[in-house]
């Protein structure tokens, strides 16, 4: 199996705190479109013959497309791929853009899961994170979602926000809670490099909030999440049984994708490409022809550290199995030996063939994985 992400890089307003490529839109989309529709036919043989199981729409904001203009680029996929008939089909949806009738277009062309991004139930916080919704908006478009019929739906809430109590945050999460979603992002504000809010802080503007408070805020949100039937598959991923994001699932498994798109990045198990993270260049070089990303072939080191880095984030940890299969003695060896002390610490549990960090161990995951990763060649 294999999955497809495609890049919608347009959005209405910028948020502060983004650094994914994106840019404002104009409300023309078809020269873009156009040109996606090529990359499509160019990369049709990335994948090879493998049925495509996920597909995944993200940006940017999606929302921004029409029906009829997501429906163009459905009907491409359908044609060049093949896409598996239980085919997990997510689209990200901004409240604002969420309506009755644009909720009808969608399930016409079969997009099953929806990721709804609300990321505060707080007005203050939105405003800060310069978001186009506010909270009567984000309530607003959850209930449409489900009236539509939606069961497979995710939002996106952010913690650690400068302002945010723990107060705050267990508001949220009840919000959150008291719908009938299926699925939970939650992320921790990071200060991206080049973004609103990094200047800001930078200027004094705004404050981080101190480790104590994140992590408080982290270790309610555990507790939150399970109390309400939630089982925590990623450290920043909670589902209910049965409603894992099988696309998110895939990437930490290390299972074929393919992105498409300004800045998508695709992966076939042994080498990894990125497309160029500009609209204009992206679309230039496709029509005239031109290689339009950069490659970078997976050594067996880079590979090692890319599973390590992806495993320990999850439930299911490395498998030593596969670890001794694909890395053979020598990799099996060095990780049961850095294993050691995080176990002695209570950090990483040890299972038959597994090894999971524990709650204390998730953390400071950032840390132990950087202890796990192979060094570069000098």
């Amino acid at each position: 199996m294999a999955g497809i992400y495609i890049h919608i890089p347009f959005c209405k307003k910028l948020c502060s705190y983004c650094d994914f490529y994106h840019i404002i839109s104009t409300g023309d989309h078809n020269t873009y479109i156009k040109v996606l529709l090529k990359e499509v036919e160019i990369r049709r043989e990335y994948i090879g013959s493998d049925d495509v199981s996920t597909i995944y729409i993200g940006g940017g904001t999606p929302s921004v497309l029409s029906v009829k203009e997501l429906e163009t680029i459905m009907e491409s996929l359908y044609r060049n791929f093949n896409i598996d008939k239980n085919c997990e089909i997510t689209m990200e949806l901004n409240p604002d853009d969420v309506n009755p009738e644009y909720l009808s277009g969608l399930r016409s062309i079969n997009i099953n899961r929806i990721s709804l991004g609300i990321q505060s139930w707080k007005d203050e916080d939105l405003k800060l994170l310069n978001r186009r919704h506010d909270s009567a908006g984000a309530e607003r478009a959850i209930k449409e979602i489900f009236k539509a019929g939606y069961v497979n739906v995710s939002i996106d809430l952010i913690y650690g926000i400068p302002g945010m109590s723990t107060s705050d945050w267990a508001d949220n999460l009840d919000i959150a809670f008291s719908y009938d979603i299926t699925h939970l992002s939650a992320y921790h504000l990071t200060f991206e490099e080049g973004t609103r809010l990094s200047k800001m802080k930078k200027k004094g503007l705004i404050e981080e909030i101190d480790e104590e408070e994140s992590t408080t805020q982290f270790n309610l949100l555990v507790e939150k999440a399970i109390n309400a039937g939630f089982i925590q598959y990623e450290i920043s991923n909670f589902a209910k049984p049965g409603y894992f994001s099988v696309h998110n699932t895939n990437y930490w498994k290390q299972v074929v994708y393919l992105g498409l798109g300004p800045s998508a990045h695709s992966f076939n198990g042994y080498s990894r490409q990125w497309n160029i993270r500009d609209l204009r260049s992206y679309i230039k070089s496709v029509n005239q022809g031109n290689e339009f990303f950069e490659r970078e072939e997976l050594d067996n080191k880079t590979r090692f550290n890319e599973y390590i880095m992806t495993s320990l984030r999850t439930m299911w940890g490395i498998d030593l199995e596969y670890v001794e299969k694909t890395f053979e003695k020598e990799g099996y060896d060095y990780i049961l030996n850095m294993a050691g002390k995080f176990i002695d610490y209570g950090l990483m549990r040890r299972g038959k063939n597994t090894l999971i960090l524990t709650n204390q161990g998730k953390m400071i995951s950032d840390n132990i994985i950087s202890e796990f990763i192979l060094p570069g060649d000098n």
